[in-house]
């Protein structure tokens, strides 16, 4: 049997074991990574590589943390149950890119500690991103299914400080770039967009509006029959 025989026979195995969206979040979420180890391998970062590192893994993982608070809505919305099943997958990449952003932040100052708590306390946006990151971690070590079984109720206590941490942690980004967030000036645009792209998910896990949102494709097909529309042709 030839490579090209076993290198098919892999892939058939690969993609039965896992869906289209797996695959798809899997490499999305190691793409960053791989791209910037490619680049520091071949000298291709910009003249300050720690600071593009830093940045680049902290800009994905709140990417990341949004994509995963959009599933429960999307799922409300479109019926797309499998996205449940992936919010666990992109909260845990989130939070490997969150750990890996600060363990780069630290070695940025030499991890001198008293010069980096130091840089805490006088730079607040470090301070707010810090205790977003704090707040993760309770988040992550609890993600796995034992311990959704062993804190019962709490566990759905301790994840809903997600609606907290989320703010937190796009103020950190927004406060961190060259400009001002709240006078619309400067580098503001990525942080901004992130910021709509996040209160829309969170207004849609607002109980009532969830409720529309749920019942509104059969509101929709409702609506077409009532017009005599074929449902096909609305959708």
């Amino acid at each position: 049997m030839n490579f090209a025989v076993l290198y098919i026979l892999m892939l058939k195995k690969i993609f039965s074991q896992y869906t289209p969206l797996q695959i798809a979040i899997h490499i999305y979420a190691w793409s960053v990574l791989v791209i910037l180890v490619f680049k520091l391998i071949t000298g291709n970062l910009s003249a300050n590589p720690i600071q593009e590192l830093e940045q680049r893994t902290g800009r994905h993982a709140i990417t990341l943390l949004i994509l995963s608070l959009a599933c429960t809505p999307l799922n409300t919305l479109f019926k797309w149950s499998e996205l449940l099943k992936r919010r666990r997958a992109l909260g845990l990449y989130a939070f490997m890119y969150a750990t890996i952003h600060i363990i780069i932040f630290m070695f940025d100052y030499g991890l001198a500690w008293s010069f980096i708590v130091q840089n805490i306390i006088e730079k607040p946006y470090i301070l707010v991103g810090l205790a977003g990151f704090i707040l993760l971690i309770p988040l992550a070590a609890s993600s796995f299914d034992i311990w959704k079984k062993r804190l019962g109720k709490r566990w759905k206590r301790i994840h809903q400080t997600i609606y907290f941490i989320v703010p937190l942690l796009l103020l950190h980004y927004a406060w961190g770039k060259k400009g001002d967030f709240f006078a619309l000036q400067g580098e503001i645009i990525r942080p901004l967009i992130y910021t709509v792209i996040a209160v829309i998910l969170l207004v849609m896990r607002i109980s009532p509006i969830r409720r529309f949102l749920a019942s509104l494709p059969s509101r929709i097909l409702l609506l077409a029959r009532k017009r005599g529309t074929p449902p096909e042709a609305t959708v």
